[in-house]
């Protein structure tokens, strides 16, 4: 095992077998040596415009060849990468930048003053070397855009510097192996396992887009080995009519690793039943890296609908609303403290951590039970779980009272059988005001598609109580 940093471990493996594919996306496919090139071309370009090691730089491009070449070229000088969506409302985005304050911004076409801007194709001539750059250690890993409980975003930054071991196969990967990336890449998980397959050697499959047909459709092809869903991915390949299915030999899988929200029971069953219970692995844990558990299918089938017990250290307390610990089978809020201790993993832009004598909450409610299997029963009242991503009501609401005929709202998550849970806003509006059609062109401007309302309910009476108040847990249940 080598340790080095992110920029220089992929130059080694670049050297070590440069004809070998590093990445397929869509109808492009990229060599380790020409996605070397590349970001080293890229790298330079970065110091041309004045990024220097420590500063952020801003990602917006979409699953794409030219995202991993983007955040290869951030660690080859030192620099942070800072994914977000490529898909983000100018509002949410300048959101973001405003508090990332980066060095440079990668695949937008707006102007953001002072700040300079990349945009269109990143490709270098020739002429630019693309020689190895030498071994500069990035102090964080990654900056990761997430919403926020006020309705505000937050920046998550990586406290563990950029440095990766190569010879090592993480996370139940293997050395060589191939990789599928179903997942959107400035989301955390898509992130942190594509890099880790990466540097692992793996051949990654990109998905521009999830598709649940195209997805069995790859593994089968390109004979993937490892594979991250989201349960609703998950749910969505499970629906494909089984003449469907049955095109594709998908028995090269050896692990289907899922997370982003708990697996239903009906569904993790189903994909034990299909796959084998020692080919199914669920993982719980968040950006913040302050805790995590995980569970094999086997393990699962003993301690149904778990998520695990914790791993790599983690420490667990659940705790009631006075910050006591609450017996074994008794359901309270889940804090964790990562071995390596107290605030050592990660730190907010633009929010606070929740603490309880060091502990650190992500907003799940949940219980333990007698052998420590953690099994979660749902997240803080106020978030939404859709599609394995968390919606924070207060950010929907937000977008929603800014348009003039609004009076109050309050967005909740209901049942769902394909998200999980879907966004629901309940709009008041004096009669006639405002159509939903409105509405919807209103929010466009303001939120990215996966958090604006799949329904929409007008009513004409006040939704906060003199306090400002909204009891969303009373409207959820007089909903269900």
């Amino acid at each position: 095992m080598a340790l080095f940093s992110n920029g220089y471990a992929f130059t080694v493996l670049a050297r070590r077998d440069p004809e070998a594919v590093a990445i397929i996306c869509a109808d492009e496919r990229v060599t380790r040596l020409q996605l070397e090139q590349a970001a080293c071309r890229l790298a330079r370009k970065l110091l041309s415009k004045g990024v220097k090691a420590g500063d952020f730089v801003t990602i917006a491009l979409p699953n794409s060849i030219a995202f991993f070449e983007a955040c290869l070229a951030c660690w080859k000088i030192g620099a942070i990468p800072n994914p977000v969506s490529s898909r983000l409302p100018k509002r949410e985005r300048d959101q973001l930048i405003s508090l990332a304050k980066p060095a440079l911004i990668i695949g937008v076409d707006d102007d953001y003053g002072d700040t300079v801007v990349l945009s269109g194709s990143l490709a270098d001539s020739d002429e630019v070397c693309a020689d190895a750059l030498p071994d500069i250690l990035p102090v964080h890993g990654k900056v990761m855009a997430t919403g926020g409980s006020t309705g505000l975003p937050k920046l998550i930054v990586d406290a563990k510097p950029a440095a990766t071991e190569i010879d090592v196969a993480p996370n139940f990967m293997k050395i060589n192996g191939c990789v599928l990336v179903p997942g959107p890449l400035y989301h955390t998980g898509p992130f942190v396992t594509a890099m880790q397959g990466l540097f692992a050697g793996c051949r990654l499959v990109v998905m521009p887009r999830f598709d649940a047909e195209q997805a069995i459709r790859l593994i089968a092809e390109q004979e993937v080995d490892w594979v991250l869903f989201v349960p609703t991915m998950m749910s969505r390949i499970w629906k494909l009519p089984e003449a469907v299915k049955a095109q594709y030999d998908i028995a090269c899988l050896r692990v289907v690793m899922s997370t982003g929200a708990p697996t239903p029971v009906w569904l993790k069953q189903a994909w034990i039943d299909w796959l084998g219970p020692e080919k199914i692995i669920e993982s719980y844990g968040g950006s913040e890296r302050i805790g995590a558990t995980q569970i094999t299918g086997t393990e699962w089938l003993q301690h149904r609908g778990s998520v695990g017990r914790p791993v790599a250290g983690t420490r667990i307390l659940i705790l009631d609303d006075k910050g006591c610990e609450v017996p074994v089978g008794q359901i309270g809020e889940v804090y964790l403290l990562p071995a390596s201790g107290e605030d050592s993993t990660f730190s907010y832009i633009g929010a606070h951590a929740k603490k309880v004598k060091g502990y650190q909450t992500l907003g799940d409610l949940g219980y333990l039970d007698a052998d420590g299997y953690l099994y979660l029963v749902d997240r803080r009242v106020d978030m939404i779980v859709s599609g394995g991503a968390n919606i924070y009501p207060a950010e929907v609401e937000a977008a929603i009272e800014a348009c003039p005929c609004v009076r109050s709202c309050a967005v909740i998550g209901l049942p769902d059988e394909d998200l999980g849970q879907r966004v629901h806003a309940i709009v008041d509006i004096d009669r006639g005001a405002l159509d939903e059609f409105a509405l919807r062109n209103h929010l466009a401007e303001y939120l990215v598609a996966y958090k604006l309302p799949r329904t929409i309910e007008f009513v004409s009476e006040l939704l906060r109580d003199d306090a400002g108040k909204i009891r969303r847990s009373a409207l959820r249940e007089q909903r269900l």
